[in-house]
């Protein structure tokens, strides 16, 4: 192995055991294989483990893959992508052929799904959830990077920057609501506001979309609300805001409207191999075969390259907390605000702040952890404790004004960078993996790149020729509380349940909910349904619209109203009736 890297590895572990505890077990392995360097073995700790991973990744290998077991942590390296055993009653994709098959239904998946719509090919996209962006794509505060924080020369910093730009049309065109408050690196010292012009290079080695220098006056003459212990601010006025998972519903019913089929509740199984190329997707509800295949699977996509033989990339797991905070929050800052200490320039984290929804919420966060576990969205008291930091930055907030928080869990290579690629093993395999922040803003660009290289993949066999009848834009009912009264009222003329009002916080209608329910890609849940037009996202959660909800989706669906899920699998939130019909026990 180059430059004696393997006895360098084993001596870092041997001083991490001894430190630990003389009777902890420290064995690592560490081998060199297809271009990537192999770390086997068993160490104390999960950090120690991270530690291994990324100082492994300084020695220029293309991907670090870290099979270290923890013994602190009960998640192997190889857990289990989907719930269920076996394959399902159904098989509707058994013997199916596609020219395309995107596995993953998050963000970047269904970007990719909606830019393949645009030529004459078919599609699938599988998602193994009951829903699109119920992982990491709706586990997040929804900023769209300005793309100063990536480190230059990085793939993370070329796509935040282009999709940063493509968003802005492309929100218009699905529907979506989009803002550019611009975000606001406030000093929190004389020395971090000495690193302006520092900064200004950052940015423009990036290709950031401008900048500007703000002195302790003018940040607050802008945010009055601001913090008395700030020395000015760097201010970037690209950065915004979208909603992660009413942007991603939209990406998949576009790609749905151009001729996609978007397969939920789906899980991919493994490959079946012919002459290295993959043969045949092999899926719960179905074995298929695709001319290409892209990997686009979020926290589990160092699993899928594995089924193809092609896993030359490790995943490990950043775990991050945001809070929300109440809509009477909102009017009380108008840009993203953060603050970051001088020591947090050091560390694989842009370390949140406060950011505003386009619906008027505050996002608090979030925090970064390395942790174990890919769909770990468990919250702790220490979460709490480490995001109260950031109400110190606008006077008028407090954790008062919190309704609920939520976890999500950011899929990250050793190199902290993004894996855009076809597979140099596999001739009709390409990744788009390792996509953590600022994946949300990257997605668009990211879609464009992968698109082409499946494209170039296809014209191999076969000639691929664009869509002539594709559908940029998408119809959808337009937010009716946002409406002026005399358009809002059109509406219910035409049909009285846009103005039966289901979900009082938000102000949702019937109507509303019924055209979630019966949209390209369906809700089926609660959650989805909340995904779409958000009942339950106020302040109470749902205390009193679920019932009708679930009354809403049972009737639509022609389901028992004890068979509505929250969620999908067995989240179940009724067990059956408590009454008969007749009124009796």
């Amino acid at each position: 192995m180059r430059n004696g890297v393997a006895a360098r590895l084993r001596g870092m572990a041997e001083r991490t055991g001894t430190e630990k505890a003389a009777s902890v077990r420290v064995d690592v392995a560490v081998s060199e294989k297809e271009g990537s360097i192999m770390l086997e073995g068993e160490v104390p700790t999960w950090a120690d483990k991270i530690e291994l991973g990324y100082y492994a990744a300084h020695f220029g290998y293309r991907g670090v893959v870290n099979d270290v077991v923890a013994s602190d942590s009960k998640w192997a390296a190889s857990e289990t992508p989907f719930h269920v055993g076996g394959s399902k009653p159904d098989r509707p994709l058994e013997g199916r052929n596609f020219d395309a098959a995107i596995i993953g239904g998050g963000v970047v998946g269904c970007a990719i799904a909606r830019e393949l719509s645009k030529w004459n090919i078919s599609i699938v996209l599988i998602e193994k959830e009951e829903d699109v962006a119920t992982q990491a794509s709706g586990r997040n505060d929804g900023m769209i990077h300005d793309g100063f924080a990536a480190k230059p020369g990085t793939k993370k910093a070329k796509y935040n920057v282009l999709g940063n730009r493509l968003w802005e049309p492309l929100a218009k065109d699905l529907g979506v609501p989009f803002s550019r408050p611009g975000s606001l690196i406030v000093y929190s010292s004389a020395a971090l506001a000495a690193l302006g012009p520092a900064l200004a290079a950052r940015s423009r080695m990036n290709g950031v979309d401008g900048w500007e220098f703000w002195s302790s006056k003018k940040l607050k003459a802008e945010e009055p609300n601001i913090t008395d212990s700030q020395h000015g601010a760097f201010f970037l006025p690209s950065a915004g805001v979208i909603s992660p998972y009413r942007a991603t519903v939209a990406l998949a019913e576009s790609a749905a409207i151009n001729g996609a089929l978007v397969m939920l509740g789906t899980c991919v199984l493994g490959f079946d191999m012919e002459e290295g190329r993959i043969a045949k997707v092999k899926t719960d509800r179905g074995d298929f075969r695709a001319g290409v295949v892209i990997n686009a699977a979020g926290n589990w996509a160092d699993i899928v390259a594995g089924y193809a033989g092609d896993r030359f990339f490790s995943l490990h797991q950043r775990r991050g907390v945001d809070i929300i905070l109440d809509k009477s929050a909102g009017p009380t800052q108008k840009h993203i605000l953060g603050m970051p200490a001088l020591a947090q320039t050091k560390t694989h984290s842009k370390g949140g702040g406060l950011v505003k929804t386009n619906e008027g919420n505050i996002l608090v966060g979030p925090t970064a952890e390395e942790a174990p576990g890919r769909e770990e969205y468990a919250t702790y008291p220490r979460d709490m404790a480490g995001l109260a930091k950031h109400f110190k930055i606008n006077t008028k907030l407090s954790q008062g004004m919190a309704i609920t928080y939520f976890a999500g869990v950011r899929p990250c290579t050793y190199e902290e960078d993004f894996i855009i690629e076809a597979s140099c093993k596999v001739p009709n395999l390409i990744h788009a993996a390792g996509i953590q922040s600022p994946g949300l803003a990257s997605a668009p660009a990211i879609a464009v790149d992968i698109a082409k290289l499946a494209l170039e993949s296809l014209r191999k066999t076969r000639a691929v020729e664009p869509k002539q009848n594709f559908i940029a834009k998408r119809e959808v009912t337009p937010e009716l509380r946002s409406l002026p009264l005399e358009e809002r009222a059109a509406y219910i003329a035409r049909d009285p349940a846009y103005g039966r009002i289901v979900c009082r916080c938000e102000e949702i209608s019937e109507g509303e909910i019924r055209d979630a329910l019966r949209s390209p890609v369906p809700a089926a849940s609660l959650d989805a349904v909340k995904r779409r037009v958000r009942p339950g996202m106020g302040r109470c959660h749902g205390g009193f619209c679920t019932p009708r909800v679930m009354e809403i989706i049972s009737g639509e669906l022609g389901i028992p109203l004890e068979t509505v899920t929250k969620k999908g699998g067995g989240s179940r939130i009724a067990l059956g009736e408590t009454k008969s019909r007749g009124g009796r026990l």
